[in-house]
């Protein structure tokens, strides 16, 4: 079995070489902790995500990475074990080989961890590739040319912009506020703009519905502030989105910075062909026209933004020469 994975601090994407997308849901594993005794899985995945503050007090919900990286090893190997199930190894009786993404700006210690999460998973061998080369690839373009390209990735954990050319990478830009902190700003907007406790999944899915509608009312169900009683309200899409400016403005500051570090000629060559945006953090409302504002270059949205990264990883198991210039194992 041959798999790309994108291990996101949101989401978990994983294409198999032959069959494409075979698995995608939430990084969110649930576990059961009672004492000192070892931690059970119950579930994983939009399972676990939809247990998220409804389960009991011995239940606990946990994400296998935070800001992109492995904190836990043993919740990173456990949460990927079950992932391998889902993706269909329980049928499956031969090696299982697997290129994961990772954050460029990760450190070698943070990317040991996550190839050793991996391998102690059952994947050997495994490869770590910069999710930005591993979504360069997955939307068509070969990080092998004579040529330079820039793409930004703006995931759960970490927003990074990296450019690239001929096996290697020019320069490359990370922030640590990404789409967690986006739906934080949202849930800051209920809170304290309307006076409505909600929960995660109520944040999160407000911001992805505000996302992709055209400003028409939205109705968001949470708790009065003031009463403790259910209550409705009605909020546009244009009111999340100036909630949301703040986190955005600073991501594209701090992205920016690396075109201090480009030759003449590398910016010509992105100015011709655009910078490639992808990442759930893109789709966010308003994004690629203020990152075009930001760094004065043109911006395109990928044509699969979540899942472009596991699919660029899939296709880089089959090309040697990109995994011995980009790859980490």
């Amino acid at each position: 079995m041959e798999l790309g994975i994108d291990l996101g601090t949101a989401n978990t994407v994983v294409s198999e070489a032959r069959r494409g997308i075979v698995l995608d849901e939430p990084s969110v594993m649930l576990l059961h902790r009672r004492g000192s005794r070892r931690e059970r899985v119950l579930a994983v995945g939009r399972d676990a995500a939809e247990l998220l503050g409804r389960a009991p007090a011995d239940y606990v919900a946990v994400r296998p990475l935070h800001d992109g990286v492995v904190v836990d090893l043993e919740v990173a190997r456990l949460y990927l074990r079950r992932v391998l199930r889902a993706a269909g190894r329980r049928g499956w009786t031969g090696p299982v080989r697997a290129v994961i993404g990772a954050p460029v700006g990760s450190t070698t210690l943070e990317r040991r961890a996550l190839v050793e999460a991996a391998e102690e998973a059952g994947i050997r061998p495994v490869t770590a590739l910069d999710e930005s080369i591993a979504g360069a690839v997955g939307c068509g373009i070969d990080p092998l040319e004579r040529r330079v390209h820039m793409v930004v990735d703006v995931g759960g954990g970490t927003a990074e912009v990296s450019a690239f050319c001929f096996g290697g990478v020019l320069a490359h830009r990370s922030s640590k506020l990404a789409g967690d902190e986006m739906t934080l700003a949202v849930h800051r907007l209920l809170r304290e703009g309307h006076q409505l406790h909600v929960g995660e999944l109520g944040a999160e899915d407000l911001k992805i519905r505000a996302a992709v509608a055209d400003d028409e009312p939205i109705v968001v169900q949470g708790r009065d502030a003031a009463t403790g009683r259910p209550r409705l309200v009605t909020i546009r899409a244009a009111e999340v989105a100036e909630a949301v400016r703040p986190i955005t403005d600073e991501i594209i500051r701090t992205l920016a910075g690396c075109l201090d570090e480009l030759p003449p000629q590398a910016v010509t060559d992105v100015l011709g062909e655009g910078v490639l945006v992808f990442g759930g953090g893109s789709l966010v409302r308003g994004f690629s026209t203020d990152l075009e504002r930001g760094l004065g270059l043109p911006v395109k949205l990928a044509e699969e933004p979540l899942t472009c990264v596991a699919e660029g990883a899939a296709r880089a198991l089959r090309n040697r020469p990109l995994l011995a210039a980009y790859g980490r194992s």
